[in-house]
């Protein structure tokens, strides 16, 4: 299967007078590129701004992309979106599948978790989760809060500790994207790549040549 990738949205990282309007436009412009998923990571956007945002996502139907809604359960659902994103002050991933499962939600609708060490990742396929992500990887701005870079060589044995996908977030480029490949990561999942890539065709071969497997 061809590695996920993933655009993870930041509104706030984007220079512009509507930073909304134009985190929606990154979002047709990564989806017209080739992403897999695009997960709404706008955690203090009012809720019906949010719902709005997701909606608009997911009717633009380009490529088959997968909008996932970070935190918000209730607006994914709403939205009609393709699955939620737990981070670690968001419900508990074990009651979000239960009540998921629980005929609350489709079959296919993905329930993923990050993840900063084995022990998190463990536990986050013990509570049913569909995905991980797993990072930082490498330095990055936005993931100073999580501590120092895990590196390649955690990832590979986060990947080998779980059965379920592990997504490598933190850093990853088009240029990294290949060693975490190799590692086992099943994806990348990135905000600064598809944010600072602003040519069209740039973004379709970086997008290809992870695909591509680097």
């Amino acid at each position: 299967m061809k590695p996920i990738v993933c655009y993870v949205t930041d509104r706030k990282a984007l220079d512009d007078a509507d930073p909304a309007g134009n985190v929606l436009a990154k979002i047709r412009a990564a989806m017209a590129a080739g992403v897999d998923w695009v997960q709404i990571r706008e955690r203090d956007m009012p809720a019906r701004e949010l719902l709005g945002l997701a909606k608009a996502a997911g009717g633009i139907g380009t490529g088959g992309a997968r909008v996932i809604v970070n935190d918000r359960l209730d607006v994914a659902l709403a939205a009609g979106a393709a699955g939620v994103h737990l981070g670690g002050e968001s419900v508990p991933a074990r009651d979000v599948v239960r009540w998921c499962r629980g005929e609350n939600a489709s079959a296919g609708f993905l329930i993923g978790v990050s993840c900063h060490s084995l022990e998190e990742a463990r536990g986050a396929e013990d509570s049913g989760a569909s995905y991980v992500f797993f990072g930082p990887v490498f330095e990055t701005p936005s993931k100073k809060k999580f501590g120092p870079p895990q590196g390649i060589a955690r990832l590979g044995e986060a990947c080998r500790a779980v059965r379920i996908p592990v997504i490598a977030i933190g850093g990853v480029n088009e240029e990294n994207a290949a060693e975490c490949l190799h590692a086992g990561a099943a994806g990348i999942a990135a905000i600064r790549m598809f944010q600072e890539l602003s040519e069209a065709e740039t973004l379709k071969r970086a997008i290809k040549r992870i695909h591509d497997g680097g």
